[in-house]
């Protein structure tokens, strides 16, 4: 009977999940939900038995404390290896290796790979037999820093582990399992209404929480999507949140509390893990990330900064959340948080909290919340300030449920205005103008009465030909809550004298309006736009951060080539970015680009100045655009369509080539060209095998370093000691106009 309930239970919870493809960052397709019956029972790895009365007084004692991670599950050390356990099966043109691991009664399960160095060509899944639940797939797209991979729970007592990889690889593979985790949280609370007592999967909380998504949360609905739970292994371990940064660049920083380290690499972070309504007690977990980076953290704050492994992709629909650092006292605040692993709630703090210190570090003191409440679980969580930006993160307290209330006792957190000067101003501020109030992104923090913006519309991008008159437009939009009738626009060319526009009109809040600008007649190289805006309906503005604008662009104005850049994509678009540059600076540049593009052309018009220009192509993965995966390649045309470079793909991490745009060698055989030794730390032998010519060497930045002309020249040796360590290019000429590229490694 006892089985039987547990299997029933995991059902109900399960019901609306099945439907969804769980799991973190994958890369498309699902598992054969095949297996060998006789096969995959014979090799099935059992958990040990849990005691769950002992877990149950091991649990009633730490979930009292907020520096205590929550636990949900049992971690099992485990070693499991292609080589060890498991069978192989040949499935059309791949081996396929299965693994049954089993808990009984268990509500979820996950497993961590100690080892996960996964080729190109080879990918996994993780799925339930019972629901056909999976996570995956993953593939060498997933591998991590750390060398190891984090993968998110499976409901149910069993999961399967499905890996995919070329016949041509045999039977050994580059993954190792070193923990199984044996979820059984959930089911200690059972009772006769079984789906009201569940909290999961990760845990419970007090009866006293509110779901965020109650009507009390609506006005923090957009600050509630920066919020994640963190989990490791079988602990829901805390709290935190995204967090913006000047350049509003998404880098996925993520802020939450010292106390909360431990190894970042495998964690698991989950997004939107909250109920859709108000009563709600369950939550998806299809949107996590795993493993991050510590950047910075610091006990006198306890604060870690930290940066996720890859950032969350468009259907998580995160937000970075705004900050203060001024260390201002704020007129109330609000905290959002995953208490004891829970799906996410906020309360409220009404008084204004003040500062002090609570066990060495300099914290925001709250006496009680009047609305909600926290607890262990909700750790590194945001508080937020009446502006809704970020001013600290849950350090401790005493703050509980008391039944259906709170206990009326206090909480504190660590205050951002100390972090800043202890090592996140650097990230947080990347330009170094000592930004201590940023909104959030994509979407603003806050809305104010008396509020105008103003962007730039049509200005070119990059490098155009020529000098040509060239025309823009502002648009004025009204992000405030008042509508905007009148305001004051002034802008500026390439910092000529400032013009000024007094515009009268009626926009409504969120309402925008195109205003042009007269045409101007662009110079030969960097050109400027600005624009600002001030005094919305005669009023001092109440947000600066939209009021300035700001577009550049470079002109050749002077005799310009009409170049092609012809980018062939293998199936890999987005391991592949590339760059041309002359004399250090960046002219064009594209990539990265979506997957699946094989014979996918990128053609790109090109406007240059006489001179001499570097391609470089790279690779991520290190195998370029050619041959297994694709066949990818790429040229540069002249004005005339002749092909002035060109590559076959053939390359590893990155390859550059040079061209000049008087150089023109189509249809004629290259001279030889023999560089020795490759790589060098001293001195290179060039042997150019033609009489008479010109040599060039070349930095990556396409910085000519070495150049020499001869009326016979066959070989030469030249000392290199003093260059720099890095790639060169060295290009010969010979008397009759033909060139040939080659490449040189300088290290010492």
């Amino acid at each position: 009977m006892k089985n039987i309930l547990s299997l029933a239970l995991i059902l109900l919870l399960c019901v609306k999940s099945f439907s969804d493809v769980y799991g973190q960052i994958n890369y498309g397709g699902e598992p054969s939900f095949i297996v060998n019956k006789e096969s995959i029972n014979s090799t099935q790895i059992q958990l040990p038995e849990i005691d769950r009365e002992t877990l149950a007084e091991e649990d009633a004692v730490t979930d009292k404390f907020k520096d205590i991670p929550w636990r949900f599950g049992v971690e099992n050390a485990v070693d499991i290896s292609p080589e060890t356990h498991g069978y192989w099966t040949v499935e059309g043109d791949e081996n396929v290796w299965r693994i049954s691991i089993t808990g009984e009664d268990a509500t979820c399960m996950s497993v961590r790979f100690s080892e996960y160095n996964l080729e190109k060509g080879a990918y996994l899944f993780i799925w339930s037999p019972i629901t056909h639940q999976y996570i995956g797939r993953f593939d060498h797209r997933n591998v991590k820093d750390w060398g190891g991979l984090a993968t998110g729970v499976i409901i149910g007592p069993e999961i399967i582990v499905e890996y995919h990889q070329p016949i041509s690889r045999g039977t050994t593979a580059p993954i190792r399992i070193d923990q199984a985790v044996y979820g059984y949280r959930s089911l200690l609370n059972y009772a006769e209404d079984v789906a009201a007592q569940f909290r999961g999967p990760f845990g419970n909380s007090g009866a006293c929480n509110i779901n965020v998504n109650c009507p009390e949360g609506a006005p923090w609905q957009t600050e509630s999507r920066s919020v994640a739970i963190i989990v490791e292994g079988g602990w829901g371990a805390c709290t935190g949140a995204l967090i913006n940064n000047t350049s509003n660049d998404g880098t996925p920083y993520f802020l939450t509390a010292n106390h909360c380290l431990g190894n970042p690499g495998s964690w698991l972070f989950y997004f939107n893990h909250e109920s859709a309504s108000c009563s709600g007690s369950t939550g998806p977990t299809n949107q996590s990330i795993s493993g991050a980076t510590t950047l910075v953290s610091n006990g006198s704050s306890d604060y870690a900064l930290l940066e996720l492994s890859e950032t969350p992709p468009a259907g998580f629909n995160v937000q970075y959340a705004g900050y203060d650092a001024t260390g201002n006292s704020p007129e109330s605040g609000v905290c959002i948080h995953h208490p004891g692993g829970d799906v996410k709630k906020i309360c409220f703090e009404e008084d204004s909290p003040f500062q002090t210190n609570a066990g060495g570090a300099a914290v925001w003191y709250i006496n009680q919340w009047e609305d909600g409440v926290t607890e262990p679980g909700s750790s590194g969580a945001p508080l937020f300030d009446h502006n809704h930006r970020i001013i600290g993160q849950l350090y401790g307290g005493s703050a509980a449920c008391n039944g259906s209330v709170n206990n009326g006792q206090p909480d504190y957190y660590g205050r951002l205005d100390v972090s800043w000067n202890n090592g996140a101003s650097q990230y947080l501020d990347p330009s170094g103008g000592n930004t201590m109030v940023w909104d959030g992104y994509p979407d603003g923090a806050v809305s104010y009465d008396n509020d105008a913006g103003v962007t730039i519309s049509g200005a070119p991008e990059g490098l155009i030909c020529g000098s040509e008159p060239v025309q823009v437009d502002l648009i004025l939009s009204n992000p405030g809550n008042n509508n905007l009738t009148s305001c004051s626009i002034t802008y500026n060319f390439n910092n000529s004298s400032s013009q000024q526009i007094n515009w009268n009109g009626n926009l409504s809040q969120g309402q925008s309006e195109i205003i042009s600008l007269p045409a101007f007649t662009p110079v030969n190289g960097n050109n400027t736009i600005e624009a600002s805006v001030s005094n919305p309906n005669g009023s001092a503005d109440e947000n600066s951060l939209n009021n300035v604008t700001e577009s550049e662009f470079s002109t050749f104005a002077n005799d310009t080539y009409d170049f092609s850049f012809v980018l062939t994509l293998d199936d890999y678009g987005s391991e592949t970015t590339w760059n041309i540059k002359r004399l250090g600076t960046i002219i064009y540049e594209g990539g990265p680009y979506s997957d699946g593009t094989d014979g996918e052309q990128i053609i790109v018009d090109m406007c240059l100045e006489e001179g001499c220009y570097i391609v470089n192509v790279y690779d991520t993965y290190g195998d370029g655009l050619c041959c297994e995966y694709g066949e990818g390649s790429w040229m540069v045309l002249d004005d005339d369509n002749n092909v002035m470079i060109e590559s076959n793909g053939v390359f590893e991490d990155a390859e550059s080539d040079q061209f000049c745009t008087e150089w023109s060698s189509v249809g004629l055989t290259a001279p030889k060209l023999d560089i020795y030794p490759n790589p060098a730390n001293n001195i290179i032998i060039i042997e150019t095998h033609s009489t008479g010519g010109e040599l060039v060497i070349s930095d990556a930045a396409g910085r000519t370093v070495y150049t020499d002309r001869k009326s016979e020249f066959q070989n030469t040796q030249i000392d290199v000691s003093s260059w720099s360590e890095g790639m060169y290019v060295v290009t010969w000429i010979n008397a009759n106009g033909l060139r040939s590229v080659n490449q040189i490694g300088i290290i010492h």
